[in-house]
This record gives structure tokens, C-alpha cells and sequence, in this order.
């Protein structure tokens, strides 16, 4: 599995993970299964687009920045 950090492209209007400076997952689509690091454990959920994007099961106000592998 690899990890990074959870950033909003503005060109695509969706998720993608950064794992270095030029190194990226190539964007996330709806459905797509990850674990996020949150309370000291890792987490699995699947993003999900409602009214904004979001982690199914994980509370949080803004996903960029947010700890993940996949």
C-alpha cells in the first residue's frame, strides 16, 4: 500500500492522493476504497459524491490534507 495525503484538484474537481512532490494517484471516482488514518488507527471507507465529496464513516469538514493509503 502506498500513503499521502488527500488534495482537491481544482482541474478535475475531484480527490486525488499525493504521495510525493510529483508522484499522484491520478484521481479518485465515486466508489473508490482507501484507509485513512484518523484517532490513532486506519480506517477503510470508500469516496462517495453527494452534495460535496466525501468518506463514507469518517466525520470531517475538509478531506484535503487527510492521511490516506491505498
Amino acid at each position: 500500500m502506498k500513503q499521502g495525503a488527500l488534495i482537491f484538484d481544482e482541474r478535475t474537481d475531484r480527490y486525488d492522493i499525493r504521495f510525493g512532490l510529483g508522484d499522484y494517484y491520478g484521481g479518485l471516482h465515486c466508489g473508490d476504497a482507501l484507509e485513512v488514518f484518523t484517532g490513532h488507527k486506519w480506517k477503510p471507507t470508500r469516496i462517495e459524491y453527494g452534495a460535496n465529496w466525501y468518506l463514507v464513516g469518517i466525520r470531517a469538514e475538509d478531506l484535503s490534507g487527510l492521511r490516506v493509503r491505498i
